[in-house]
């Protein structure tokens, strides 16, 4: 097998993995209803799922990503799928919300500890650091595919009950099958260890004094709060479905269908979207700024919709958001290039940078839960204003790290990288 197959073979591999082990966390982007209405629970409740699933990976990500510096890759990862897999199906016998406080807390262990930050260091180390946006984006476009074909084998699976119950215990035997599929990809196509690691020196391996330098660095915490504001607009866009049945009146199936677009098949744009970074504006942070800057629009556009507007155009109108923030949220990993930090350290740094990146599920469904429990559909005037303010926070950080990459380069400082794959 030559290197080229290889490499498009393993990002195939890591793509599925991360589709399908974070259906079930966060099974509100496309059941939000169904699963409040299948457990009994307020929307409130809801957003304390992943609260707790936050809880838990908060104190997991630094952990998590010295491990990845320092375990085996595809060990890793097969641990996490098939662990994620049992929990997937105790979760579908039970259906309490008891249990489920319990089972999306130990979600964090399975999902985050030695799978996160190992499967994005292995997204960036197949590919050298002039594909890094590239890579990302197709592994997002793998990822995006395989949720959206789940979710909606998924969603096909809800109409053969009429029970809320059956509805959800179908929805995750199939998320079963899902991280079981996934778990055979990277057991065929990473095949030796080797294949995601990348070449060193002696001096040149991970020491743990390296996390102290990366806690002084201040490009790891801008680079943290670009990822902050990356996944709060990406994930957020799941909120767009109870707003179109609530507010919109679209029914719970039509805007399930649309959350699939909005939040699935559009990964397919994230290979677009790292192709203009690398081709078109040779920079992340470039194109970061300007995608967060028509987010800031559409978000502010959504407040002024009449209130008598067609449902279908309000809908299709939800989706420009879920598109601009999927271009966003899919190359802000692509984005550490620009900081300069060594590959050496890269799961430290995706560690660390998660802390703060991924913190949005400790508040912000709980937040926006509460607003919509107190506020009805005026909650949704306060959400939109959050997310277009978060916009503006992501142009600030990029621009700042857009800045330090230009003067790097202007003096000649530009370290590169050896990132290889090695082949059998």
């Amino acid at each position: 097998m030559n290197d080229k197959t290889r490499k498009y073979l393993a990002i195939l591999a890591l793509g599925v993995s991360g589709a399908s082990i974070y259906l079930l966390p966060f099974i509100k982007y496309v059941f939000y209803d169904q699963q409040i209405e299948a457990m009994g629970i307020t929307n409130a409740q809801s957003g304390f799922l992943l609260t707790m699933y936050a809880m838990g990976n908060i104190f997991l990500y630094i952990p998590g990503g010295i491990l990845a510096d320092k375990l085996s890759p595809k060990r890793c990862l097969l641990f996490s799928l098939l662990s994620t897999t049992a929990l997937t199906i105790v979760y579908g016998f039970t259906l309490s919300y008891k249990a489920a406080l319990v089972i999306w807390f130990l979600l964090s262990i399975t999902t985050v500890l030695v799978f996160w930050s190992a499967l994005l260091k292995a997204v960036r180390i197949i590919g050298s650091e002039k594909e890094q946006g590239t890579m990302f984006g197709i592994y997002y476009a793998v990822n995006g595919i395989t949720g959206a074909i789940f979710n909606a084998i998924a969603l096909w699976s809800t109409r053969l009950t009429s029970n809320a119950q059956g509805a959800m215990f179908n929805v995750t035997m199939i998320y079963a099958v899902a991280t079981t599929l996934a778990a055979v990809l990277v057991f065929l196509f990473l095949k030796k260890d080797s294949d995601v690691k990348v070449e060193t020196s002696e001096n040149e391996k991970f020491q743990f004094k390296d996390v102290a330098h990366l806690l002084k660095n201040p490009y790891v915490w801008i680079f943290s709060l670009v990822v902050f504001c990356g996944y709060s607009l990406f994930s957020s866009t799941s909120y767009f479905t109870p707003y179109l049945t609530d507010v919109v009146g679209v029914s719970p199936i039509s805007s399930g269908i649309y959350s699939i677009i909005r939040n699935y098949l559009f990964m397919l744009l994230a290979p677009i979207s790292g192709y203009i970074a690398d081709r078109g504006f040779k920079s992340t942070s470039k194109w970061l700024i300007i995608t967060l800057s028509i987010l800031v629009v559409l978000f502010i556009g959504v407040l002024v919709i009449p209130s008598g507007a067609n449902a279908t155009m309000i809908s299709v109108y939800t989706l420009l958001p879920g598109a601009f923030g999927l271009a966003s949220y899919s190359i802000v990993f692509s984005l550490i290039g620009e900081t300069k930090i060594p590959a050496k350290v890269t799961g430290t740094v995706i560690g660390l940078a998660s802390v703060i990146g991924y913190s949005p599920d400790l508040f912000m469904s709980t937040m926006f839960g509460s607003w919509l429990d107190k506020l009805g559909k005026n909650g949704y005037t306060y959400i939109f204003l959050y997310l277009a303010a978060t916009c503006v926070v992501g142009i600030v950080c990029a621009y700042l790290i857009r800045r330090h990459a230009v003067n790097i380069n202007g003096l000649g400082k530009n370290n590169k990288q050896t990132n290889t794959v090695i082949n059998n």
